[in-house]
């Protein structure tokens, strides 16, 4: 019994290393793949996930980062949220409107409950125009800033003297990045 089991194993093994050597580039299949080598009856390559990334539900919609300005929420994929001090807490509307949008996108969750990740604020949502769920921090509305083009960019801070960047407590960061 020990020889055949370690015969198998050792086929199953031989398999899965010529998969991940076969120098394939792309989305094809080749011909050595562990699929085609592994024997009928034994675990197959396709039993293995497809993708090691995460599936969408295990990205919180907000959590912390560090930044030059100290401890920043930021969302999922690290980009910076800010409010707007034109909003009104716990009104259940932003006042960004129209133009506004093109400049400051609003921050929308990925789930009815939305998932943070060391942020200590209370997290909610208030309804968008068009029927969207738009994050809100301590009962304000947070929003993107579309000049931020990468995970850690902060230009939104202090625009205007409006919008500023949000602590993971839920306050508002007022001093300039850097200082």
């Amino acid at each position: 019994m020990k020889k055949h089991l370690s015969i198998g194993l050792s086929a199953f093994a031989l398999a899965a290393l010529l998969s991940g050597c076969a120098g394939t580039s792309g989305t094809g299949t080749s011909p050595t793949s562990a699929a085609a080598t592994v024997p009928p009856g034994s675990a197959t390559a396709s039993s293995a996930p497809a993708s090691t990334t995460p599936p969408a539900s295990a990205t919180p919609d907000l959590k912390v980062a560090d930044s030059s300005a100290g401890r920043i929420v930021v969302d999922g994929k690290g980009m910076s949220v800010y409010y707007y001090t034109k909003d009104v807490k716990d009104s259940g509307t932003s006042t960004c409107t129209a133009g506004c949008l093109e400049a400051w996108p609003p921050v929308l969750a990925t789930a009815d409950m939305p998932a943070v990740d060391g942020v200590t604020g209370t997290v909610g949502t208030i309804a968008t125009p068009d029927g969207k769920k738009q994050l809100t921090i301590n009962g304000m509305p947070v929003y993107y800033y579309a000049k931020d083009l990468a995970a850690g960019d902060i230009l939104g801070q202090g625009v205007g003297s409006v919008w500023y960047l949000v602590a993971p407590s839920g306050e508002m960061i007022t001093a300039a990045a850097g200082y």
